[in-house]
């Protein structure tokens, strides 16, 4: 199975929790792919960083615990953002211009026919399979629906949290070769997740348990995906919370079913920050 997620320095709370959420609540045998799209961006911002060589090597180890087999494997991909986004008109987007980095992913020969991206603010419920599984024929990827765009914008808009790509029809149908056009020309809302959607030819429709991006049901959802989100109490307000907050977390929701996982990412991450402090 491959997972890609994408980012600067400061993902590695998320991939972390989210890997040892996959590895938690798998039951496949076989090994796992993680793939992870960084950059180097410090012309915009100084913490624009990309994951260092340390962090993915930990996470290699980590991940190899599990599973001999298991890789996490870095891409660099700050020669060609430069050269197709540097100064567009999403270079500002809502979240940060790490999320367009998916976008380059049918430009690297690397990247394997079916690939599952995923946000880092992702924890799995369930077994993974259950999603990874999903028949893509005719299809060039599979998503469930953006819990509030499916109000507002229109009843198939997507949340790009989750995609699951079939990559051969893809790169038949010029998805990422049109979704990079319209980032270059347009200014759009949600940028990257806007500009997969316009550029679709065929899309498969996912159940809202494998993206819950507002709620956590025990016996059924796969993927809780820790998307900002609106609170009506003790007024109505937006909060952005993920699962490494972890006081906030647990305060907000209340969910004891993660536990072991982020028991062993606390550990996993003080483990870390002592290694790579001693050996600076």
């Amino acid at each position: 199975m491959n997972i890609l997620f994408s980012g600067n320095s400061k993902v590695f709370d998320g991939v972390l929790s989210c890997m040892l959420s996959i590895l938690k609540r798998t039951e496949v045998k076989e090994g796992f792919n993680f793939y992870i799209l960084t950059m180097e961006l410090t012309r915009m911002k100084p913490e624009y960083t990309a994951i260092s060589d340390e962090a993915a090597a930990y996470l290699d180890l980590v991940a190899k615990e599990y599973n001999k087999d298991n890789k996490v494997i870095k891409i660099d991909v700050t020669d060609i953002y430069e050269k197709e986004f540097a100064n567009c008109p999403n270079e500002q987007c809502y979240c940060s211009p790490y999320t367009l980095l998916r976008l380059f992913i049918d430009l690297y020969p690397e990247i394997p026919d079916k690939i599952l991206y995923l946000d880092v603010d992702i924890m799995f419920n369930k077994d993974i399979a259950l999603l990874y599984n999903t028949d893509l024929t005719g299809y060039e990827y599979a998503a469930a629906r953006d819990h509030y765009g499916k109000y507002l914008l229109n009843p198939n808009y997507i949340n790009a949290g989750v995609l699951l790509f079939n990559m051969k029809m893809a790169k038949e149908t010029n998805l990422f070769g049109k979704a990079r056009e319209l980032i270059k020309k347009k200014k759009m809302l949600f940028a990257d997740q806007d500009a997969i959607y316009r550029s679709t030819t065929s899309k498969k429709m996912l159940p809202q348990k494998f993206n819950d991006q507002k709620f956590l049901h025990v016996k059924s959802t796969v993927v809780r995906h820790f998307s900002k989100r609106l609170f009506y109490l003790p007024y109505p307000h937006t909060a952005n919370i993920k699962q490494w907050h972890l006081s906030k977390m647990y305060r907000a929701f209340g969910y004891s079913c993660f536990d072991d996982i982020l028991y062993e990412y606390v550990y996993r991450k003080m483990k870390f920050e002592r290694e790579y402090e001693r050996n600076k």
